[in-house]
């Protein structure tokens, strides 16, 4: 490979790094080819980026990204899946690869940010409810004080107005 197409693909791949929400990094060894195609097929309609990178120019980019923490995954043949915006869909989506067709590839971890991810905290980030759903639970959860501050203050209105219907109620029945 010629140095400028190094130096391209380096340029290339900071960008991605830098953009990028999350990394996770996967040893796809004994991945067959059809595998691998169907892989990125999924992750790309999930809008993941997936891409086989050598580790030497993955390095480089890395600290070029300031995404230093990837270093410690740069052994082996090495595959990284990218996300520019929830951090939970490349983990779930490689997680139920892995759990629906017996594949053999393995998470190596990731990058969170500026925080190094195990694989088992990717596999837990794989079962974090998707970002709407969070906001959701987070609405729903403040609703709660405030439907009991509407009932706690409207009570006492609510008694009084009884006490008015019922005295209505006996006037007019007489």
């Amino acid at each position: 490979m010629l140095k400028e197409q190094k130096e391209r693909i380096i340029n290339e791949l900071a960008d991605i790094l830098s953009r990028c929400t999350v990394v996770v990094a996967t040893d796809y060894r004994g991945l067959s080819a059809k595998e691998m195609v169907k892989l990125r097929r999924r992750l790309s309609d999930l809008g993941i980026e997936y891409k086989v990178v050598k580790n030497t120019l993955t390095r480089l980019a890395a600290e070029k990204a300031s995404k230093k923490q990837l270093e410690a995954f740069l052994t082996g043949p090495l595959a990284i899946a990218l996300s520019y915006d929830d951090v939970t869909k490349p983990a779930r989506a490689l997680i139920e690869h892995i759990r629906s067709s017996g594949s053999v590839l393995r998470i190596k971890g990731g990058v969170l940010g500026d925080r190094l991810l195990s694989s088992e905290e990717i596999s837990m980030l794989a079962t974090v409810p998707p970002r709407e759903v969070l906001i959701s639970m987070l609405l729903g959860q403040l609703q709660v004080p405030l439907q009991t501050l509407h009932n706690i203050l409207s009570a006492p209105l609510r008694g009084f107005l009884g006490v008015i219907q019922a005295r209505i109620q006996q006037i007019e029945g007489g």
